[in-house]
């Protein structure tokens, strides 16, 4: 991450990450950093990373680069806000329930929704540098830390980390789907129709593919409930697996 503004008289910011340096005050009525923030992620959300740029934001805040960089000084600070903003919207349950299962699946369906809403997140959650920094995501760290704690694993980031590989693996697969689908114009069961003989015809003679054709087969009236079950099957597993670690 590549934040390179100076503080007088304090010399470089020790940190390279926008969280380490002062906000700026707003030099216009309509602009802030949070007004930049919510227009990047519009522009995210609609055409994906490789349409945004700090021109084209400018652009669309009516602001010159003089004050936007006074607020944003890259397009990687930018990224980091946006990562933080919308990580605001994933939920994660009180710590201390009845069932740490229910609970960090609540968490996790919560994660992929999010990434769904906004198909660029978990693409770049690995390059968002000191992204952690930020306070959504520092508040979504430690209340999901504090539910595998209560739930009494001895390393609740080792847990964290295998069922966020996990969430993060299937969501960015799933938003790449949807994406190619909304470029198609089609419904996701069109789509599906549309590709279903071609696929089966090339698979023919494989019986092992027979049980994926038949989820396949099954999106065509329902794809979101079909994408569903295997993201929760999926991710049983992984809690299947996690609570063989649990002290007996």
């Amino acid at each position: 991450m590549a934040a390179r503004a100076t503080k007088p008289d304090q010399g470089p910011n020790p940190i390279p990450s926008v969280w380490a340096r002062p906000q700026p005050k707003p030099d216009q009525p309509a602009l802030s950093r949070a007004a930049i923030v919510r227009e990047a992620i519009a522009m995210l959300d609609a055409d994906g990373i490789d349409a945004l740029s700090m021109r084209k934001l400018g652009a669309r805040l009516n602001a010159g680069a003089t004050s936007l960089y006074r607020h944003v000084a890259t397009k990687d600070e930018l990224m980091e806000l946006a990562v933080d903003e919308v990580a605001a919207e994933i939920h994660v349950p009180p710590a201390g329930g009845p069932d740490w299962r229910a609970d960090i699946t609540e968490a996790a369906r919560s994660f992929r929704a999010t990434a769904l809403r906004h198909p660029w997140l978990s693409s770049v959650l690995g390059q968002a540098g000191l992204a952690y920094l930020g306070p959504n995501l520092m508040n979504f760290s430690e209340r999901l830390a504090a539910l595998f704690a209560a739930a009494g694993f001895p390393h609740p980031s080792r847990a964290i980390e295998a069922v966020l590989s996990y969430v993060i693996g299937v969501s960015t697969t799933e938003a790449a789907w949807l994406t190619t689908i909304a470029r198609s114009g089609e419904t996701e069961a069109d789509f599906v129709a549309r590709l279903l003989p071609a696929a089966q015809q090339a698979a023919a003679g494989h019986d092992h593919l027979a049980d994926g054709y038949a989820d396949t087969a099954a999106s065509t009236t329902d794809p979101v409930a079909v994408r569903d079950e295997k993201f929760t099957y999926g991710l049983e597993i992984v809690l299947d697996g996690l609570a063989l670690r649990l002290p007996r």
